[in-house]
């Protein structure tokens, strides 16, 4: 290992620690930032765009509203979450310097109580920029003293928006994001390869063929910035009751990006004076089509899934802003990610 090496490999990835490595390389560097806010809760942040796209029911023309009957028990015997922090550490003539935090856990239930599965804990640190904005010699010392540096302008199709710090700073949060999400896929992939009992995940399945393929993970989805259905249907999700669902419809993607998956919405508390998307969630499954699944036997499966999911309402994961349509173990999860990242 080279003395690069060795430095990098033996610096702090923390925040504080980047702080002081931007100002060994130039005092009034990093002296400004400590304490910054995450670029994910600013203004600055441009969130996912609302849009309605259209669906195929898996069963029959029409999506309906169904009860899901029966005694709501916990099925799952996992749960993953992962989270991330974006922090400016300082401008270099205007130009972000990021640090970011990524992390994801898989939390397992034994005898009632949740414990972190074998490996199944990850935290990564970065220091993201556009490398063609900064100085060489900044470029180089970043490098030399941090070892995860990414250049977040990569593009060689650059416009003349992309040299705007308010840019550059939401094309630091896309990468984050993106690491995020790879390290929740290679936490989920590596559980079903060598466990295969059921997990549940805070979000949709993503892109990782084998998770996507596989029986035994299901995607909880909070956000409905993207709604699946459209016109009366869309009407009839909005009022569906606490402990109703739709039946199942078919989500694609685009050639490439990943399998197609079967996805329902669900209700998992009364809404009565709410807005309409209180305690809605939208779930992800593997596609009955890739498990060889008839529709009966789907419809049992989205039954089964969605009674579980009611079944972890209860307690309660407020203060989150999200508790309702969060369920309890996945709060568990985000507890311990912000324990430990």
């Amino acid at each position: 290992m080279s003395r690069t090496e060795n430095a990098a490999a033996a610096c702090d990835t923390g925040f504080r620690a980047a702080l002081r490595c931007l100002s060994e390389f130039a005092p009034d560097l990093g002296a400004r930032a400590d304490g910054a806010a995450s670029l994910e809760l600013s203004s600055w942040f441009a969130a996912e765009p609302v849009r309605i796209t259209t669906t195929s029911p898996v069963a029959g023309h029409d999506l309906r509203t169904v009860r899901v009957e029966g005694v709501h028990e916990p099925g799952f015997h996992a749960f993953l979450d992962g989270t991330q922090r974006s922090r400016v550490l300082t401008y270099a003539d205007g130009v972000p310097i990021v640090h970011a935090t990524v992390a994801a856990v898989v939390r397992v239930r034994v005898n009632r109580r949740l414990f972190t599965w074998t490996d199944g804990a990850r935290v990564e640190q970065y220091i993201l920029a556009p490398r063609r904005a900064l100085p060489h010699a900044l470029w180089s010392h970043l490098e030399t003293r941090f070892p995860s540096v990414l250049d977040v302008g990569e593009s060689e199709e650059a416009s003349a928006a992309d040299v705007h710090p308010m840019r550059m700073a939401e094309q630091a949060v896309h990468r984050v994001q993106e690491r995020r999400e790879a390290l929740e896929e290679q936490l989920a992939a590596e559980w079903c390869s060598s466990d295969g009992r059921m997990l549940a995940l805070d979000g949709g399945l993503k892109h990782h063929d084998q998770v996507v393929r596989a029986r035994c993970a299901v995607g909880i989805v909070k956000s409905h910035r993207t709604m699946y259905v459209d016109g009366d249907a869309l009407a009839r999700v909005l009022r569906l009751r606490s402990g109703e669902r739709s039946t199942v419809f078919r989500v694609d993607r685009a050639p490439g990006h990943r399998a197609p998956v079967a996805s329902w919405y669900l209700r998992l508390r009364d809404a009565s004076g709410r807005d309409p998307f209180w305690g809605l969630v939208r779930v992800e499954a593997a596609d009955p089509q890739v498990l060889g699944e008839s529709p009966e036997e789907m419809k049992d499966r989205a039954n089964r899934i969605s009674s579980w999911i009611l079944a972890e309402v209860a307690p309660l994961s407020m203060p989150d802003a999200r508790w309702d349509r969060m369920i309890y173990p996945i709060r568990d999860c985000a507890e311990f990610l912000r324990a430990i990242a």
